[in-house]
């Protein structure tokens, strides 16, 4: 079997970004290593909020043809609330690097592990393990720079749902519910999430749900309103496996979903599409603690391993997928010791501990 090279492009964001993701990719070089049937290589590209700032291009065309050539991308948190468009909106590159590379369904697993915070009292809330998938390119998203603010007395947004994205966004969501019943080994679940009671898009979103159900027999599919998915997150989140969502609802339930965690700081996440696929923490840049070495990297270490899963399973390298669970393994055994605790998680360790916890965990 012919070695692989992985070419992994890297943003490395704004904030705490780069404080974040150098020990990330120390991580990935270690635990990729021991193989000899793959090997990484990581090229740096320009993009972000300061980029902007000092070029007035946050995410310059040269950077996104590089991304797009690469096996996989790795994104640290991008934007600074102080760096904003002359319309007042901030900068987003990874909205639009998703945009750009067609990255249709948003990953965003949700999962709590022994030892980890505990946020809802009942002792099934100890081993939740279900994924929130988001459509990201279309939405409410799918003209965010095109919103009109009428004679100052009215603003208007429009939302994009079509066919073809629809499509491919639940057959991916399928056929994920797939490898986890196979995986998990019990039976599938697949739940469109949406306001299709109340907005004609939706109701569209859902009629082509149930279409792409009807190729997907083995997985149990069903269909609930957002509000009522919101309320049962919290209530009884161990029912649930994996539900599919459109990008504003996703991009919301996505925090609720780390907040059950305990925290941004332990939530990965990828927006993955057919060709490409970006890697990065769902959290901000936290520019309150830049630059002091406080911030939890594990979202970004997670969002690590879920890239050589990716990896290993699109190029049929089993050791990548091998690799990505023990970082995955080391970064939850080390989140529950006092030295994997960062502040946002009610722990004292910084970044630098934080990441030697996981790399002892590795050796």
């Amino acid at each position: 079997m012919n070695a692989h090279t992985f070419d992994i492009a890297v943003f490395d964001g704004d904030g705490i970004g780069p404080e974040i993701i150098a020990p990330t990719i120390a991580l990935l070089e270690s635990v990729s290593r021991p193989f000899s049937s793959f090997s990484l290589n990581f090229t740096h590209l320009p993009a972000g909020a300061a980029h902007y700032e000092k070029t007035g291009d946050g995410l310059p065309q040269e950077s996104v043809d590089a991304a797009a050539k690469s096996h996989a991308i790795l994104l640290s948190a991008m934007g600074l609330p102080h760096i904003r468009k002359p319309d007042g909106t901030e900068l987003i590159p990874q909205v639009d690097l998703r945009i750009a590379l067609n990255l249709f369904a948003g990953v965003r697993p949700v999962f709590t592990f022994k030892g980890g915070p505990k946020i809802l009292s009942d002792e099934r809330a100890a081993s939740l393990d279900f994924v929130l998938v988001r459509e990201s390119i279309e939405g409410l998203f799918a003209h965010k720079d095109e919103g009109q603010v009428i004679d100052n007395r009215e603003a208007v947004e429009t939302m994009r749902i079509t066919r073809e994205v629809s499509e491919q966004l639940f057959d991916f969501s399928f056929k994920l519910a797939q490898s986890r019943a196979k995986k998990l080994g019990r039976p599938g679940k697949l739940m469109c999430v949406d306001k299709a009671n109340v907005f004609r898009s939706f109701w569209f979103f859902r009629e082509i749900f149930y279409e792409r159900a009807s190729r997907f027999e083995d997985i149990e599919a069903s269909a609930m309103y957002v509000d009522a998915l919101a309320l049962k997150m919290v209530q009884s989140p161990w029912d649930l496996d994996v539900m599919v969502t459109e990008n504003m609802f996703g991009d919301i339930l996505s925090d609720l979903g780390a907040g059950i965690m305990g925290s941004l700081g332990l939530a990965p996440s990828a927006d993955i599409g057919a060709e490409n696929a970006v890697f990065q923490p769902c959290h901000g840049t936290a520019p309150d603690i830049a630059g002091r070495g406080l911030a939890n990297p594990m979202a970004m270490i997670l969002s690590g391993a879920m890239m050589l899963e990716y990896l290993g399973e699109k190029y049929d390298c089993p050791d990548a997928d091998n690799a990505g669970q023990q970082l995955r393994d080391a970064a939850l055994a080390a989140a529950a010791t006092p030295q994997g605790k960062g502040g946002d998680v009610g722990g004292n360790a910084n970044t630098e501990t934080i990441a030697a916890a996981v790399a002892g965990y590795l050796s």
